[in-house]
């Protein structure tokens, strides 16, 4: 019974901390899952329950026992709050009749307010209807002005406008309807304006070939007026030195060079081709319209070089040469002007075919004539057109080579002309001395050909040694002198005494001589004609110095033989003259205006010293004859330092000078007075030192340029002295020049 009392005692106690436990737990407000898991796994729910009723009995005691103690407080806490449920139900009543009023005054504003709200949104919905109106007026007006563009063949205004529709307004457009019919016009509209332009060009196409004969024909009559002027200046020349007169190096150092318009031979309107291209790089296919452009300007070209066989060569050559100068003319114009239509390389490609085209006709047409006055009639125009597209940068060697090579062939023709005139004049030869009545007769049959014996004038009349058959003779051998030159003049050679004596040797040796002789065995001639034929070959043999010396270089290229030691007397009188101009613009204009007509006219003098050099005027020149213009060029670098200081332009224009503008001049002028003139093709002297010149333009003034000047057997005098090294490293740019153009 103890032990079981104390089982139950120790349960008890056990119970007891248990509940002290759980009642800990739950008043901390910690979980209690852990020990219901406990008493489940344990297997002990009923004691678990027992202990949680067991804390709710308790929790019940520690209840009612503050209930006693705060009883009175909890019965007049009660009292105030049935006090404040009195207050509260007055407070509701009070609220509930301000609600009503509230409320019937908030139901006319709620009215105003939902009209309030509908004004705003008609508003909004008017204000966005204006807006879209607007839009949509701006779009047609666009359309309208549009219309109006294409209707007068507008069409850059007319892509302009196109433009500004398609990126600012077309996504805007509100109306889809009107949107979508824009949105499908562009790209026919564009369509139409791209045939439309390509058809005005095609029209261009056709009548700027149909120019190029007359822009042709005006280009190369131009070159043969400066000719021409060229020639009565040389004869002129040519006459002061045979009467000794002084002054002789002004004529040699004057380069006198016409300024020729553009625009007075290129009489054809570019602006369609430049309208074109423009309006295809506007709508994004210019490197269409380039192939285009090129493909067709080829396919003309062919066209032009295919000569026709219903007219003959001679009479149709003029029209032929003159159609291609013109086109290349045009071609130039446009790779110059158009903005990148026409590439470099494609012009030289089209002119590398014309000139193998009138190489090959040339060749043919010259192996069919025979007659030496033909052959020298193309030969003319063709080099006429050498000279006019020269001018423009072409490279017209191959084409002059051409005809050197049907020299043998013109020389063998105008032999055979020269034999039949003498012949002719033999035949009708009296054999008769010359019995000359006057001073004039004198001069023109013996002093014109060297066939005097005496410097003495003698009395009239004059008996002469010699009959008719010898001035007769001297005036055949004379033209045959003339025709040689002039077919071997403006060719690819500009030193071509020798080949004139070589052609001169074979007339005497193999026509003139010939025909004497076969007079002479003929055995139809008498004693006394014998005689008198052999005063005449006396006579002729004198005759032969003025042969030599009427094809000696001096009567077709006159050069300096001595170096000036001063500039010429006209620089003088360039610069009295610039001084004047620029002393009165500075009186009447401002300094910007000044500094341009300063550079206007120094540049004019530079382009012209270059122009001179290039022109067909001068066929060679010297070292001497560049000495001349170096000095004069000093003068004028001198004066221009000098203007460009003292009216007070060297302080506002501190990175410019009038010597700026003669630079090309004096890069030109210091080549050909290096020592080292090869150092041209090295591109980093050619920058540093003559970065102001052009390849071309060098070429050519080179093949001109010769280091010393020969006399009558110059050539022959000099063929065993020693090359000096400036000679050769001009003759090396010369050949580096010709292999790189």
């Amino acid at each position: 019974m103890e032990s079981k009392a104390k089982r139950r005692v120790a349960t008890e106690n056990g119970d007891i901390g248990e509940d002290l436990v759980l009642a800990t737990l739950i008043r901390n407000g910690d979980d209690l899952g852990p020990i219901v898991r406990h008493a489940f796994e344990m297997g002990r729910p009923e004691s678990l329950l027992h202990q949680l009723k067991h804390v709710v009995k308790k929790k019940e005691v520690e209840i009612e026992e503050l209930c006693k103690t705060h009883y009175e407080e909890f019965i007049l806490a009660v009292d105030e709050l049935r006090g404040v449920l009195v207050d509260a139900e007055e407070l509701k009543g009070e609220l509930s009749s301000d609600n009503f009023k509230l409320q019937e005054v908030g139901s006319a504003l709620l009215i105003k307010l939902e009209e309030l709200l509908e004004s705003y949104s008609i508003k909004k919905n008017v204000t966005e209807a204006i807006k879209v109106s607007k839009n949509c007026v701006q779009v047609l007006e666009l359309c309208v002005k549009f219309n109006k563009h294409i209707s007068e063949g507008q069409f850059y205004p007319a892509l302009k406008t196109l433009d500004l529709i398609e990126k600012n307004y077309l996504q805007n457009i509100p109306v889809r309807a009107v949107r979508m019919i824009v949105e499908k016009r562009i790209p026919i509209i564009k369509l139409h304006i791209e045939k439309k332009v390509t058809s005005q060009f095609n029209e261009w196409l056709v009548h700027i070939r149909s120019s190029a004969k007359d822009i042709g024909q005006t280009a190369i009559g131009h070159a043969a007026s400066a000719r021409q002027r060229d020639e009565e200046m040389l004869e002129r020349q040519r006459k002061a030195e045979e009467q000794n007169i002084s002054g002789l190096g002004d004529f040699a150092y004057t380069l006198d060079v016409e300024e020729i318009d553009e625009e007075s031979i290129l009489k054809v309107d570019l602006t369609p081709l430049y309208r074109a291209y423009h309006i295809q790089s506007c709508l994004g296919i210019q490197e269409q319209f380039w192939e285009y452009y090129y493909r067709n300007r080829l396919l003309q070209l062919n066209s032009d070089l295919q000569i026709s066989s219903a007219q003959p060569f001679l009479e149709s050559h003029q029209i032929f040469l003159a159609q291609i100068a013109g086109y290349f003319i045009v071609e130039d114009r446009v790779l110059r002007t158009a903005g990148g239509l026409l590439l470099a390389e494609q012009v030289e490609k089209m002119w590398d075919t014309a000139i193998a085209k009138m190489k090959s006709v040339l060749e043919e047409q010259f192996s069919h004539m025979n007659s030496a006055t033909h052959l020298l009639l193309v030969k003319d125009y063709v080099t006429l057109l050498g000279s006019t597209l020269r001018q423009y940068g072409y490279e017209v060697g191959p084409l002059l080579e051409t005809l050197d090579k049907s020299r043998d062939k013109y020389h063998e023709l105008l032999s055979e002309e020269c034999r039949q005139q003498i012949a002719n004049v033999i035949a009708s030869d009296t054999y008769e001395q010359m019995v000359l009545k006057k001073d004039t007769d004198y001069e023109s049959v013996v002093l014109s050909f060297n066939l005097q014996t005496s410097d003495i004038t003698p009395a009239f009349p004059y008996i002469a040694p010699f009959s008719s058959t010898v001035p007769d003779a001297c005036r055949i051998v004379r033209s045959f002198i003339k025709g040689s030159v002039d077919y071997l003049s403006h060719g690819a050679h500009t030193n071509f005494y020798d080949v004139v004596r070589k052609y001169l040797d074979k007339l005497l040796i193999d026509v003139l001589n010939e025909v004497i002789l076969n007079t002479i065995q003929s055995g139809n001639i008498g004693v006394s004609q014998a005689m008198q034929i052999a005063a005449n070959i006396s006579a002729l043999e004198r005759a032969c110095d003025f042969f030599l010396r009427h094809c000696s270089p001096t009567m077709w290229d006159p050069n300096p033989r001595k170096p000036p030691q001063s500039g010429n007397d006209y620089i003088i009188e360039v610069v009295i003259y610039l001084d004047t101009l620029l002393s009165t613009a500075q009186q009447i204009l401002p300094l910007d205006a000044l500094y341009k007509v300063g550079n206007g006219a120094l540049d004019h003098i530079s382009n012209s010293i270059v122009s001179a050099f290039l022109s067909d005027s001068v066929k060679r020149f010297n070292a001497n004859a560049v000495m001349g213009i170096n000095y004069d060029l000093k003068t004028l670098e001198s004066f221009a330092d000098e203007k460009f200081h003292s009216t007070g332009l060297s302080e506002i224009y501190k990175e410019g000078s009038f010597r700026g503008c003669l630079i090309e001049a004096r890069q030109l002028i210091n080549l050909l007075l290096s020592s080292q003139p090869e150092n041209f093709m090295n591109p980093v002297i050619r920058e540093k030192n003559y970065n102001a010149l052009d390849y071309k333009k060098v070429s050519s003034i080179c093949e001109k340029f010769k280091d010393s000047t020969d006399g009558i057997f110059g050539s022959l005098s000099n063929r065993n002295n020693k090359q000096s090294g400036r000679k050769k490293s001009m003759d090396m740019l010369k050949k580096r020049l010709k292999d790189f153009n």
